[in-house]
């Protein structure tokens, strides 16, 4: 019988390598691998569900199960997680010194709905009292003017969020004082290339990012992994398949780090920072299902729906393929 030829659109991260190069196979598909940045991964997907399988930003795919469109499903498999006081940034000439200094302040996201900003505004409200309506927002493209939300918001009242000017990026506006402030994935090129008027808001992001996991237990997912709803309707069997391989192929990933007769990372002190990890973190710091990250999914979707993102706060258990739910036991 002939294996399910299926796309999987994602970036190429040590997490997927066993399934691209085929090292890790998935039962009965033939996997077709579409190495590419995020950005354009999500955009294709919202925009024209152009992939069988896709890497998905979580808040993009919050949306969607809440609206009931686009039609696809996500299985447990986080791609992509990352702490995020590091994607806070603020001119250097704006006063702010603190969290709470960014009260009334112009801050700039490329698009309201991102999986960062998303974590970034539910974190300055829950842990420093800053709500999203304490701010003026503003939106467009950083580094190249442009941008626009890839998904329609329809957001409260009282939220004050305005485009920039077409011909304007939010790097910019930064650096030269317009706005006071910026919240996104991505550090803006003025902080990259040293520029003096723009500076992280927690230079020593690292410590409160641990401090925040060690009091929360939250490790901020960012990406799920959505499979088109007309592929599991034909073949429920999938769901379950891509997760039992994406498992395996992350596994293989944390047999590499403990591996010490050869570093398989270029870093000098891999060793050091992963046995650091796992003290704080434990032995699988990475988790996919849907047990170990529940507080982490249940505060992304009360953050969501705080932020009027989506309308009803989902239960967790509907944003999953059932099949990846439960399994068996010998």
């Amino acid at each position: 019988m002939a294996k399910l030829s299926l796309s999987f659109a994602c970036w190429n991260y040590d997490r997927v390598a066993a399934l691209v190069d085929g090292t890790v196979p998935v039962r009965g598909v033939e996997l077709n691998p579409l190495i590419m940045e995020v950005e354009e991964t999500f955009w294709r997907m919202m925009r024209h569900q152009e992939f069988d399988v896709a890497e998905l930003s979580l808040s993009s795919y919050l949306i969607a199960r809440d609206r009931g469109k686009p039609r696809f499903t996500a299985i447990p498999v986080f791609l992509s997680r990352s702490f995020r006081h590091s994607g806070i940034f603020v001119n250097t000439h704006a006063g702010i010194e603190r969290p709470e200094d960014l009260r009334g302040k112009r801050i700039g996201i490329p698009e309201y709905q991102l999986t960062a900003c998303l974590w970034i505004r539910g974190i300055l409200q829950h842990e420093y009292g800053i709500h999203p309506t304490d701010v003026n927002w503003f939106v467009g493209g950083e580094e190249t003017p442009g941008r626009v939300e890839k998904v329609a918001l329809d957001l409260p009242d009282d939220v004050k969020i305005s485009p920039i000017d077409e011909n304007a990026t939010l790097n910019q506006m930064l650096e030269t004082g317009e706005l006071d402030a910026f919240i996104g994935p991505r550090s803006p090129s003025s902080f990259q290339n040293g520029s003096p008027h723009v500076q992280r808001l927690f230079p020593n992001y690292m410590e409160e990012e641990q401090r925040y996991f060690e009091r929360t237990g939250i490790f901020p997912i960012m990406h799920v992994v959505a499979v088109k709803d007309e592929i599991l309707e034909r073949h429920p069997w999938v769901a379950m398949n891509l997760f039992q391989a994406l498992l395996a192929a992350k596994e293989a990933v944390y047999a590499g780090f403990r591996q010490t007769a050869a570093l398989k990372v270029t870093l000098p002190w891999l060793t050091a920072e992963v046995e650091r990890t796992e003290r704080i973190m434990g032995k699988d710091f990475w988790p996919y299902g849907i047990q170990p990250n529940r507080k982490t999914l249940q505060a992304a979707v009360d953050y969501s729906y705080e932020q009027g993102l989506i309308k009803r706060r989902l239960e967790i258990e509907e944003l999953f393929a059932t099949s990846t739910l439960e399994s068996y036991i010998i």
